[in-house]
């Protein structure tokens, strides 16, 4: 299992638009890698638009969006253009970037066990080291609980509150 401080391993996938991405692109910047279960999925789309909306804040701080899923780059594609994302999801059909990541684990739900992809979320360093991981992730919020991991503030309030978690903050 990866930690905080490992080398984030390499990866080589297809985005959206077909073009391939590397862990090398986003050398010199701050990586937001999120893996997601499942494109156009109720959860899924609350933690894209949480993203998408604050990509300027990001970019602010030298950081870059991901969004990575078991997902065909046309389902990615679809899955983008409909939400109007603004930074690239990626394609790991082979599940090969996804296992290397740790997000494939065994899920149960209604009573069933299987092999599913767990909400996590990476912030990979300039320097290609794993700065923080958050692992179980609810999608409400999250965007906001990492840029205020990127900025290095203190969380304020509870990540369950989409309201609050996205509501701006005033320093005196």
């Amino acid at each position: 299992m990866l930690k905080e401080g490992d080398q984030a391993p390499h990866f080589e996938v297809l985005a959206d638009d077909g073009r391939k991405v590397t862990l090398a692109d986003y050398r010199g910047k701050h990586l937001v890698l999120y893996f997601y279960p499942k494109a156009n999925t109720p959860g899924c789309i609350h933690e894209a638009n949480g993203f998408r909306n604050m990509i300027a804040d990001f970019q602010a701080q030298n950081a870059e969006i991901a969004g990575v899923s078991a997902d065909d780059v046309e389902a990615q594609a679809k899955f983008s253009k409909k939400l109007n994302l603004n930074f690239p999801l990626l394609a790991d059909t082979e599940f090969e970037m996804i296992e290397a990541y740790g997000a494939r684990r065994m899920k149960s739900f209604l009573g069933k066990t299987f092999m599913g992809i767990v909400r996590t979320t990476f912030w990979i360093g300039p320097d290609g080291k794993i700065v923080k991981i958050w692992n179980g992730v609810v999608p409400r919020g999250h965007a906001a609980e990492v840029l205020t991991a990127l900025r290095g503030e203190e969380p304020n309030g509870s990540h369950d509150d989409a309201e609050s978690a996205n509501a701006p903050t005033s320093k005196s």
